[in-house]
């Protein structure tokens, strides 16, 4: 069965795209009508979706303008019993991407004496890690209540080296050696797992822990804030720039449909939730999906994402060469892409819990099958495929009316779209951080012509790389993905002293 699991997306997908060649061959006719439906359907779904970004993007600036800290102290005066476990797990980045991350901790508006700080690094990064945490020690060490490093070891059977096994090694440590001696309790820490590029907004705490304090059963949620990959967004090429903002939108979509939200990157979990779960999976690569799975199995389906409507900036998939820039792109994709294993994961465990409501079963399964097929299909069956039955449906097809029209009927519906290609444009440089002294006015001229590329960055780096990794996952074996590190840098370093 879990086998049978893992075969099933990449299945659909290729099925989809198999049957769209030979439908347009042997039934051209029908192939049109369900070209135009289809292409219709997407409109309608653009025009929904980006309604939800509107929505959440009003929120999202009124939430920046008001002073959380206040708000806390207003509505529950125990509120200082909250302690915020902040997690950075730490590869091989350089020291001023470190320091940016911390810095902006620093200048949180929040009680620092409420902060444990883990710099998670890892044993395999070498010699040049470890001396980045000791820097990083020495400067920032007093600034917080607790501040402890941590070293993940290699080589631990069982484990897949990545991101969430160095999590859990961290948790388990911080656990061991501050927060059991110190008897804190469980239900009054939060635990942040940020990507070691995470910079946050200086309102960030107190907004997370006002969610907190009046969320209905807070301690079966996790909390999920925007991500902004604008920490280097100057330092982009024009494709990272649409990728970057690309994603950060459809998050921004998901936050106004909660019903929907599943955890990404960087959120805030209960401390509790995960000493109940036993941590994160050591075996897992998309763990940041996957801890949201393994507690709503554990909790019988009573657990869900709170969206902080808040956001966080991370770093945008930038490097100085530009064909380095092109495959870590696609490298990055790939791997979120890899989130599809969370199928096998969610619908075996669905199988095997018998205290999960059906409705919530089948509303889940769907969700994200139908989600991991759009993302691996739609862009090359609204971009790629449209103009088959014309290319393979004959001399006959090719003299009917639908065959004439088809092209411009699809054309109409692509180029109505555009309205939402231009309302990303301003949207995303609304978004942009304050601008570095070389950049000019028309500049600007750059960042909206970007968007033309945006059907090629859905094929090239949204469907084809889910394709691959559904595929992958597919054949099973040697073909399953491990953790891929995107690697980070400042092209143009600061100087952090």
């Amino acid at each position: 069965m879990k086998r049978f699991l893992e075969i099933l997306p990449g299945f659909l997908s290729w099925l989809t795209l198999f049957l769209m060649i030979f439908i347009s061959a042997k039934l051209p006719i029908f192939a049109s009508i369900f070209i135009i439906l289809f292409d219709s359907y997407w409109l309608l779904k653009t025009i929904y979706l980006y309604l939800h970004l509107r929505i959440t993007y009003k929120l999202m600036r009124q939430n920046l303008k008001i002073n959380w800290l206040e708000k806390i102290k207003e509505i529950n005066k125990e509120w200082e019993k909250i302690y915020h476990l902040i997690i950075f797990p730490m590869y091989k980045e350089p020291y001023e991407v470190v320091y940016e991350s911390f810095l902006s901790l620093e200048k949180a508006n929040y009680p620092k004496d409420k902060f444990i700080v883990v710099l998670a690094i890892e044993e395999r990064a070498g010699i040049e890690a470890q001396k980045t945490a000791q820097k990083i020690k020495e400067k920032f060490a007093n600034k917080f209540f607790k501040f402890l490093i941590t070293i993940h070891p290699q080589n631990i059977p069982g484990e897949i080296p990545g991101k969430g096994s160095n999590e859990a090694w961290a948790a388990k440590q911080v656990k061991q050696l501050i927060i059991d001696p110190l008897k804190i309790p469980y239900e009054n820490i939060l635990t942040s797992v940020f990507d070691i590029d995470t910079q946050i907004f200086p309102e960030y705490f107190s907004r997370l822990t006002y969610v907190f304090n009046t969320t209905k059963d807070n301690l079966l949620s996790i909390y999920q804030p925007i991500p902004l990959f604008t920490n280097n967004i100057y330092e982009a090429n024009a494709l990272a720039r649409t990728i970057s903002f690309s994603s950060t939108f459809w998050q921004m979509m998901q936050q106004s449909r909660p019903e929907r939200l599943t955890s990404f990157s960087s959120q805030s979990i209960p401390f509790k939730a995960l000493v109940d779960i036993g941590f994160w999976q050591t075996d897992a690569v998309s763990e940041d999906s996957r801890i949201f799975w393994q507690c709503f199995l554990h909790y019988n389906g009573n657990f869900k994402v709170t969206p902080l409507i808040y956001p966080i900036s991370m770093d945008a998939n930038a490097w100085p060469s530009f064909w380095k820039t092109i495959k870590h792109l696609y490298l990055q994709q790939r791997r979120w892409a890899w989130g599809v294993d969370d199928i096998p994961y969610l619908i075996y465990g669905f199988i095997k819990n018998k205290f999960i409501p059906l409705r919530k079963k089948i509303y889940w399964s769907i969700h994200i099958i139908e989600g991991f097929w759009s993302w691996a299909t739609n862009s090359i069956l609204i971009f790629a495929l449209g103009w088959l039955p014309v290319i393979l449906g004959g001399k006959e097809f090719n003299s009917t009316m639908i065959s004439y029209n088809l092209p411009k009927i699809t054309g109409f519906i692509v180029q109505l779209s555009t309205f939402g290609v231009i309302t990303s444009a301003i949207l995303a440089i609304i978004l942009l951080p304050p601008k570095p002294p070389h950049f000019k006015k028309w500049h600007y001229i750059f960042y909206v012509i970007q968007w033309l590329l945006l059907p090629i960055t859905l094929i090239l780096f949204g469907s084809i790389p889910a394709l691959e990794a559904q595929t992958r996952l597919m054949i099973g074996g040697k073909f399953r993905l491990g953790f891929w590190v995107t690697p980070k840098l400042r092209i143009k370093n600061i100087n952090p002293n």
